[in-house]
């Protein structure tokens, strides 16, 4: 059987998951940079790692590489449009919006439903994306509030739960 790109992945958006936002301060330029991602996943305990992708011709890419640290901003469900930002124009992405210098420098954004500050161990190739591999220094958590989730090219409405 042939698989088309297409098939693929319509098939693969089918599968649920949390959107995150990518962060970093490029050094080469002093900015930082930042995407919308949602192939994310935890990969160990002990050491605490992090795994995400970015295509390899990603805007953000070079300037991930070069700061060695980056923050994975795991967005609230109430930051749907910090979502579409961060997946829009490059030059839109970082325009009046507030954000706080993590410990390690890392752009962390407000409202995150969870921040994670890794410093970047290892990138490794992965078809037309590249894999980036980081350990975990900091963590943030904001209580109380859900998970932005997507499916199928939507948000999906999480029912409210009760403790």
């Amino acid at each position: 059987m042939s698989l088309d790109s297409r098939t693929f992945r319509k098939a693969l958006g089918s599968f649920a998951s949390g959107v995150t936002v990518i962060t970093a301060i490029d050094p080469r330029v002093g900015q930082p940079v930042g995407v919308t991602v949602s192939a994310f996943s935890s990969l160990s305990l002990d050491p605490p790692l992090v795994l995400f992708c970015l295509g390899r011709t990603g805007s953000c890419v070079s300037g991930i590489e070069a700061a060695g640290r980056f923050a994975v901003n795991i967005l609230a469900d109430d930051q749907r449009e910090i979502s579409g930002r961060f997946a829009g124009p490059v030059e839109d992405r970082w325009r009046g919006l507030d954000w706080v210098a993590l410990s390690g420098g890392s752009p962390g954004l407000p409202g995150a439903l969870t921040v994670l500050e890794c410093t970047l161990t290892r990138t490794v190739e992965g078809g037309d994306h590249l894999i980036f591999i980081g350990e975990v220094e900091t963590i943030q958590s904001r209580e109380g509030a859900r998970p932005l989730i997507y499916q199928c090219g939507a948000y999906l409405d999480l029912p409210a739960t009760t403790p």
